[in-house]
């Protein structure tokens, strides 16, 4: 005698399943299936076998999904059929092959818990990182640096000193070509939109990375990225977002007035 199970069939008024076979037929295929796991995370394939019971196909599917058994509720989802729900009143006895399995159908875990107490394995600002300490990284000989130094490339070129010395000598230029001075109108990138008044030119150290001549620009529409200040330093003072820092050979001087919007809708 088998156990008997719950399996919730379909009310009167729905046609009846193809898939309503008898216990006994449901059980001689032995074989195991394969189907595709969907949950709240990415979806797998997973093989199961038709004479697993529901109680050991929950306990395989927790470190899939990370829902404990307790909390899973299972639906089995077939082109013919939407959802059939995986389930019986004793579960640790009703065997899968009571259900109509099939090759690649989804077979759906929703997590029954609430929302507060589900953990969130998708963030990963609380996991602890490893950091590797710089003096066991700088001894690798498998790693970035360790071809950089191979390669001479970067500061390990021995010609990087002078190619960096050309490098700020240039920008210095620009400035003298440019005509970049103190209180200059000038406007930047070549986008029209963005004049604005030159405020500081020299370097800016909390830049990472970028030697060299930057000027300080305070434009007349709050189009920049921030206020004069650099990470808490200030080299200019201006309005919220007119601030901007740009290379010399970005910055144009000239004769570039204040935008006036509405000079400009009357000509239109």
């Amino acid at each position: 005698m088998h156990p008997t199970t719950s399996l919730h069939p379909p009310s009167q008024a729905s046609p009846p399943f193809h898939h309503q076979l008898s216990p006994a037929m449901a059980l001689q295929t032995a074989k195991d299936v394969a189907l595709i796991i969907i949950s709240s995370g990415p979806g797998s394939e997973r093989r199961v076998s038709p004479s697993w019971s529901i109680a050991h196909l929950k306990s395989k599917l927790e470190p899939v999904t990370g829902i404990p058994p307790s909390a899973q509720r299972l639906s089995l989802r077939l082109a013919n059929d939407p959802h059939i729900p995986v389930e019986a009143q004793d579960e640790e006895s009703a065997q899968l092959g009571l259900f109509p399995l099939q090759p690649y159908a989804e077979l759906h875990v929703a997590d029954t818990r609430p929302p507060g107490l589900r953990p969130n394995f998708s963030d990963v600002s609380a996991v602890e990182k490893y950091t590797m300490p710089e003096a066991e990284y700088t001894l690798r000989s498998d790693s970035v640096l360790a071809w950089k130094k191979s390669q001479k490339l970067g500061r390990f070129n021995p010609d990087a000193p002078a190619l960096e010395a050309a490098k700020l000598s240039k920008l210095e230029q620009e400035v003298s070509l440019r005509n970049i001075t103190v209180g200059a109108r000038c406007r930047v990138g070549g986008e029209d939109i963005r004049r604005g008044v030159v405020k500081y030119i020299g370097d800016v150290q909390e830049i990472p990375g970028a030697k060299g001549v930057w000027v300080g620009i305070e434009l007349d529409e709050p189009l920049g990225k921030n206020n004069g200040s650099v990470s808490g330093k200030s080299y200019f003072l201006a309005r919220d977002k007119c601030g901007v820092f740009a290379r010399p050979e970005r910055v144009e001087v000239g004769d570039w007035p204040v935008l006036n919007d509405l000079e400009e809708m009357e000509e239109l």
